[in-house]
């Protein structure tokens, strides 16, 4: 499905109004992370149930991200971006209005829900509306820099607003995302006439995906809190669900998904890359939250600007980021984040009980450059050199990467968290932090063998 042309004057304009909904979807995300505390203390919950307010967006999200994807190349990009918009403010003002713990918990699983059919099918407008090369590469590393900034500035705004009430966590981004919706009509390209598919709409691909993607991020996000046996047992469901999706995908005339495109080495490395550094970020911010919280006593907003340093991301992403992967190529770029993220984590480790700001301010420093070097190349390897009628897959793969990251860093966090109390606050926040300093490390070792394989096509981009 080859989308029509998007004349050069109203490519700026589109590209700002997708960077906005991809920077409220980075927002959304990180300000939970900030108003944790202050939910927790409304709604009763438990340091374990805690993390059910951001997983239960996970879990929506990663369960349904590779079904949006496709929906975009099947459905239309235009048709699935703006209904699920309308999906996510909708939902995001039930969240505002939760006064129960389970209200709130699904509101936010169909938030991710939207989110995942939302997302791909912006990501892949872009990569169809700019052609192939620099043009292209530029506008994916400002989206993947709206993301980035989105994420990072989102603790400044949760904090701020969770000052407010926590419930302004939630009203806000349905004042954004109206005003986005508005905005995105008149300029996102309409869909092409849809060609017919012989066999229609995968049911059963559709069914055994969804599922087992949405049991692989239970089993992720509820290990901190059940036995070995119910998480190899969930493991296990999962697994079967996936090996029967992938035999129907061998024999369908119509496959929801080519197989074939998984096989793809760069590709694979860059979504491996994807979860880690998004795993990594995610579990650190939950430590760094509590600890600035709870063990410190620091308010909302304190917590929200002492985080702000990250957001320096937001601005060298867009405007740094693209001279130096042209000057040094994507996987040099994506190794130089990867090991500055090792740096930030690694400064941080020795956590003091007492530790003043400008102790922190290195961790936060150079996990902001590490963020705006590493997120948009990843996007770009994620993406680069796939047709246009697979883009939405594509960026579907490289999302759920981003979301299933998120819920493993977090889970594996809490575990520690969990696991460790009984040492004292302190000791549990320092042993948790070791995980994102692994997983950084591993990220690093990973962009190792990109390094000598640098694509024709990133060489000799017009």
């Amino acid at each position: 499905m080859v989308a029509p042309p998007v004349p050069r004057t109203d490519r700026a304009a589109l590209l700002a109004v997708l960077c906005g909904a991809i920077f409220l979807e980075g927002i959304d995300v990180s300000m939970m992370g900030v108003a944790l505390p202050s939910i927790r203390a409304d709604l009763s919950l438990s340091t374990s149930s805690l993390q059910w307010v951001v997983s239960a967006y996970v879990l929506g999200y990663g369960g349904f991200v590779l079904l949006g994807g496709r929906a975009a190349d099947l459905l239309g990009r235009r048709r699935m971006f703006l209904g699920w918009l309308v999906v996510f403010i909708a939902f995001s003002g039930v969240g505002g209005l939760a006064t129960e713990g389970w209200m709130l918990l699904l509101a936010r699983f169909v938030t991710g829900v939207a989110a995942a059919f939302l997302a791909p099918a912006g990501l892949s407008i872009i990569t169809t509306s700019f052609a192939e090369g620099r043009a292209r590469d530029r506008a994916v590393l400002v989206y993947a820099g709206a993301a980035a900034g989105g994420f990072s500035l989102g603790m400044v705004a949760g904090g701020l607003l969770t000052a407010v009430d926590w419930r302004w966590v939630f009203f806000a981004p349905v004042v954004v995302a109206t005003a986005i919706l508005i905005a995105a009509v008149p300029l996102i390209p309409r869909d092409p006439p849809r060609p017919a598919r012989a066999g229609g709409i995968d049911v059963l691909g559709t069914a055994t995906l969804t599922g087992g993607m949405m049991l692989l991020v239970v089993a992720v996000v509820r290990a901190p809190d059940v036995g070995v046996a119910v998480t190899l047992g969930t493991f296990a469901a999962a697994s079967v669900l996936l090996a029967v999706f992938v035999a129907g995908q061998r024999r369908s005339s119509a496959p929801l998904i080519r197989l074939g495109i998984l096989r793809s080495g760069p590709l694979l490395r860059a979504n491996a890359g994807a979860m880690l550094l998004v795993g990594s970020f995610t579990g650190f911010q939950f430590v760094a939250v509590l600890y600035l919280q709870e063990l410190r006593g620091w308010s909302e907003w304190e917590t929200g600007l002492a985080l702000a340093i990250i957001g320096v991301d937001a601005v060298l992403a867009p405007t740094l980021t693209p001279k130096l992967v042209d000057r040094f190529g994507t996987p040099m770029v994506v190794l130089g984040g990867f090991l500055l993220a090792v740096a930030a984590y690694a400064t941080f480790l020795p956590l003091g009980a007492d530790w003043t700001f400008p102790a922190m301010v290195p961790t936060f420093l150079l996990l902001g450059i590490a963020f705006a070097l590493a997120y948009g190349p990843l996007t770009i390897a994620a993406t680069d050199r796939v047709a246009e009628q697979e883009q939405g897959l594509a960026s579907g793969i490289l999302t759920m990467s981003f979301q299933f990251g998120a819920a493993i860093g977090l889970a594996l966090v809490t575990a520690v968290v969990v696991g460790t109390e009984s040492r004292g606050a302190l000791d549990s926040f320092r042993a948790a932090l070791v995980v994102p300093l692994v997983a950084a490390v591993i990220g690093a070792a990973l962009s190792l063998p990109g390094l000598g394989a640098r694509s024709s096509a990133e060489s000799h981009h017009p």
